[in-house]
C-alpha cells in the first residue's frame, strides 16, 4: 500500500510540473515568441505518452496489491466451507444443523458441535431458495475431513463448496463455462482445470485463465476424401447420362 501511495504522489508531482511547463509554453506562443505550434504539439505528444506509461505502471501495482489482498483473504478462508441446500428456518441454530447433517450423512468419527468455531447463513434472506451456510471449523484438519467426505452427500440434495473470494468465484464460473463443469474444480482456494489437450492447470486470476485458454488448439476439421480418378470419371459419365436428352 505504501508503494502505491508513493507512486501516486510521484505521478502527481510529475503531472503538475509538466502541466506548468506546458502552460508556460502556451503563454510564450500567445506572446509571439519563436516557439511554434509544431514544437508545442510534439511536446504535448511526449507528455501524453508519459501519462499513459505512468498510468499503466500504476495499474500494474494496483493489480499486484489486489492479488496480495485476495491471497490473504483466501488464506483466512482456509478453515471454511459452504453447505448448500439446507432448508432455512427462523431462529435456527446453524451449528446444530451442520452437526446433525454430518452425523447423518458424513459418518465422521469424533465430529461434534465443538468442531465448529462459527456458522451463519450467507447473504440476505430469499424466499426462493435457502441461503448457503458458512461453516468455519476449529482447524484445517477437521475442515479437510468434512470436505473429502462430500461424495457421501450424493443424492441427498446437499452439496459442499469452498468459500471462494468474489474474484476467484468469478474465475471458477468462467473456467466452467469454457472447459466444462467436470473439468474444473477447486482445492484450497485455487481453481484446477483439465484442458482439451489433457494438460492440468492451476489458476487464481482471470488473466491466468485467459492465458491458458488462448493456447488451446482448436480441433482440426476432418477433410473429406477426394474421389479417386476412376470414381471421378464414372461420376462424370453418370451426370452426362442424366442430362442427355432423347430425340
Amino acid at each position: 500500500m505504501e508503494t502505491v501511495k508513493e507512486s501516486i504522489a510521484a505521478l502527481s508531482d510529475s503531472v503538475n510540473t509538466k502541466l506548468n511547463d506546458f502552460q508556460r509554453d502556451l503563454d510564450k506562443v500567445s506572446s509571439n515568441s519563436p516557439l511554434t505550434t509544431a514544437s508545442l504539439a510534439a511536446e504535448f505528444m511526449s507528455f501524453k505518452s508519459f501519462i499513459f506509461s505512468a498510468l499503466n505502471a500504476l495499474q500494474r501495482q494496483v493489480e499486484l496489491l489486489g492479488g496480495e489482498i485476495d491471497r490473504l483473504e483466501t488464506r483466512k478462508r482456509r478453515k471454511m466451507l459452504l453447505l448448500h441446500g439446507v432448508p432455512e428456518e427462523k431462529a435456527e441454530n446453524t451449528s446444530a444443523i451442520v452437526t446433525a447433517l454430518a452425523a447423518d450423512h458424513l459418518n465422521l468419527a469424533n465430529f461434534s458441535s465443538s468442531s465448529i468455531k462459527a456458522s451463519y447463513r450467507l447473504g440476505r434472506s430469499l424466499d426462493q431458495k435457502p441461503r448457503p451456510i458458512v461453516v468455519k471449523f476449529t482447524d484445517t484438519a477437521v475442515r479437510d475431513k468434512v470436505w473429502f467426505a462430500k461424495t457421501k452427500l450424493k443424492g441427498t440434495g446437499y452439496t459442499q463448496s469452498e468459500f471462494l473470494t468474489r474474484t476467484r468465484h468469478q474465475v471458477f464460473m468462467e473456467a466452467r463455462q469454457r472447459f466444462g463443469i467436470s473439468n474444473c474444480w477447486t482445492r484450497e482456494g485455487c481453481i484446477h482445470i483439465v484442458t482439451t489437450d489433457g494438460e492440468r492447470h492451476k489458476v487464481e486470476t482471470l488473466s491466468d485463465l485467459r492465458s491458458i485458454s488462448n493456447t488451446q488448439k482448436s480441433p482440426i476439421p476432418e477433410k473429406s476424401e477426394a474421389p479417386k480418378p476412376a470414381e471421378h470419371k464414372q461420376l462424370a459419365l453418370s451426370r452426362t447420362k442424366r442430362t442427355a436428352k432423347h430425340k
